[in-house]
């Protein structure tokens, strides 16, 4: 059991490495294997083919993504703008500290329109906890608007993905404070927007 698991990391690592500091198309299950020092039948007993992988893996990161900025949006005190803004800085410093998992992330993983759709909700669902949370300003007035009020969280989830996108096409250049800065401020106002 233990040698398995052991055996699922090191598949998990590879990829990520691999689809992080390449395009998606050129790389192979091979390739990850070779990585991972571990034949094919390994890791076919952990994965059904290379978009499982990626599907599981891009899972793994969003989930560290999520709590990372989940820890930051702890005080519960804290104005809507402090807590984007603490949650978007851990977020954009998670991605500058690891920009292989950027990549992946954002660039690799997304690739599947399905699976982007699915994250954009999840994470749409992920903001609307802590935007409810935090009472945000005009909350209750979408929130009477259910879809109004889904579409809002979908869009800001969209739109901090694009400039996040654009960042790491850019190799991370722009001052990641700045950038978290200007994130929280759309967000914000995107948020307190009334119908």
């Amino acid at each position: 059991m233990q040698r398995s698991s052991d055996r699922r990391v090191r598949i998990v690592a590879s990829a990520v490495h691999l689809f992080g500091t390449r395009d998606y198309d050129a790389v192979t299950v091979a390739d990850v294997c070779t990585g991972a020092r571990v034949s094919k039948r390994y890791f076919y007993e952990h994965f059904v083919d290379r978009e499982d992988l990626i599907g599981a893996v891009h899972r793994e990161l969003n989930d560290w993504v999520q709590q990372g900025m989940a820890s930051a949006m702890a005080d519960a005190s804290a104005t809507l703008t402090d807590s984007l803004r603490r949650a978007l800085r851990v977020h954009i410093g998670q991605l500058r500290d690891h920009p292989d998992r950027a990549r992946l992330i954002y660039i690799n993983a997304p690739r599947s329109a399905i699976r982007r759709r699915a994250l954009s909700r999840r994470n749409a669902e992920f903001f609307g906890h802590f935007v409810r949370r935090a009472g945000a300003q005009g909350d209750d007035r979408l929130r009477d608007d259910r879809l109004r009020y889904d579409r809002t969280l979908l869009a800001l989830v969209a739109g901090v993905s694009e400039v996040i996108v654009d960042w790491i096409i850019r190799e991370m250049s722009d001052d990641p404070d700045e950038l978290a800065e200007h994130l929280a401020g759309i967000a914000a106002a995107l948020l307190a927007e009334q119908p």
